[in-house]
């Protein structure tokens, strides 16, 4: 049985859980989530702990247990409390600043870039260099955080660029100033 596909949800105070046959509802504070539950899987709810159970031991059902029971758990904290991700700003004259449900950044490009929120994102920006992204939804959020790292990735040789607060850039030397041995 897989490790993670056994262990139990705890379904977090406030929030509300709806099983059908298409799928799984969490509503919380934070905001209302679903997946879909897929064939093989069965999702049940015992008081505020949901199980996730699986019908058939093929290997593609094993794989889709513990998947299906990780997804429930990540909605469950994401209505719940939600989750945060900071992206840090590197470079002069580089910077961000948020309007509406769009973050506007100079990057060193000869334009200024305009990024738009999904619906469900929520961005704030602390001295024009940390951008911290919000929202209920996990997967929205790791696409969202990469799609503006991809405006202008770290570069190794001085660290410019769109870096996660937790990454480490290897850093390069650059080109050596010899002396005239050759001459």
């Amino acid at each position: 049985m897989s490790r993670i596909g056994k262990l139990p949800v705890t379904i977090p105070a406030g929030v509300k859980v709806a099983i059908d046959p298409s799928g799984v509802r969490l509503e919380g504070p934070k905001g209302k989530l679903q997946a879909a539950i897929p064939a093989g899987v069965e999702v049940r709810v015992d008081g505020n702990v949901v199980r996730v159970e699986r019908q058939l031991d093929d290997r593609k059902i094993r794989a889709l247990h513990g998947l299906t029971r990780k997804l429930i758990a990540n909605m469950a904290q994401g209505v719940s409390q939600g989750f945060n991700r900071v992206l840090d700003i590197n470079g002069v004259g580089y910077r961000a600043e948020v309007k509406g449900q769009e973050v506007h950044m100079t990057l060193g490009y000869s334009h200024p870039l305009v990024f738009p929120l999904p619906q469900g994102a929520t961005a704030s920006v602390e001295r024009q260099i940390i951008i911290t992204l919000s929202s209920a939804d996990r997967q929205l959020l790791g696409e969202t955080a990469a799609k503006i790292r991809d405006l202008r990735p770290p570069e190794p040789y001085k660290g410019k660029g769109i870096k996660y607060r937790e990454e480490f850039i290897k850093r390069k030397a650059g080109k050596a100033v010899g002396s005239a041995s050759g001459k």
